[in-house]
């Protein structure tokens, strides 16, 4: 008897895409109707299960309409595979609308009081205003060539070590005796 139920036996598997694009699709839940049995399709849409001749294999996925497979009782092989379509399904919800004030009283109240921020126009000509750039011009520390000038000698600090490692200020034998003068002379000592 037990050859019997083994011969009943079929390693079923497939592949399961989406009707309008063949695209696969992923995490779909394959289970065996009437029995707490199944699985999952993988990133691709692939599947494989244990069934038996005859079994009913429901297919289910959010945002796809259910489908089922009967696997064929004259079945002479112990493998079946299966490109099973699913067709999209459209999912209405209900309408929520979400405020960010708990009563209209509040809503009210912020929109009469709410200041309506400036339009570019407004924000273009309070950028352009020339006592304002001239402030800014007086407060930057470096102007445009001074910056190209930095960024150049960082660019050329750079090819020097090209290929090979920076030297680490921590090993710098100069370095050291220069921090072990100042530590002498007390330059860390807290003043008080």
């Amino acid at each position: 008897m037990a050859q019997v139920q083994e011969s009943d036996l079929v390693q079923f598997s497939g592949v399961v895409v989406a009707g309008d694009s063949i695209r696969a699709v992923p995490f779909v839940n394959i289970r065996i109707k009437g029995s707490n049995r199944g699985t999952t399709s993988d990133l691709y849409g692939f599947f494989s299960l244990v069934a038996r001749k005859g079994d009913v294999i429901q297919f289910s996925a959010v945002g796809f309409k259910k489908g089922s497979y009967r696997i064929p009782d004259t079945l002479s092989a112990s493998r079946y595979s299966l490109v099973q379509i699913m067709t999209n399904d459209t999912i209405l919800l209900k309408e929520t609308v979400i405020y960010p004030w708990p009563t209209p009283e509040q809503f009210k109240q912020a929109f009469v009081w709410n200041k309506i921020p400036d339009d570019d126009l407004t924000i273009a000509r309070k950028n352009l205003d020339k006592m304002e750039m001239r402030e800014r011009a007086l407060a930057m520390p470096m102007d445009g060539s001074m910056n190209y000038r930095n960024y150049m000698d960082n660019q050329v600090s750079k090819l020097y070590y090209r290929g090979q490692a920076q030297p680490i200020p921590l090993f710098n034998p100069f370095a050291w005796a220069e921090f072990i003068k100042a530590w002498k002379r007390g330059d860390f000592k807290r003043k008080e």
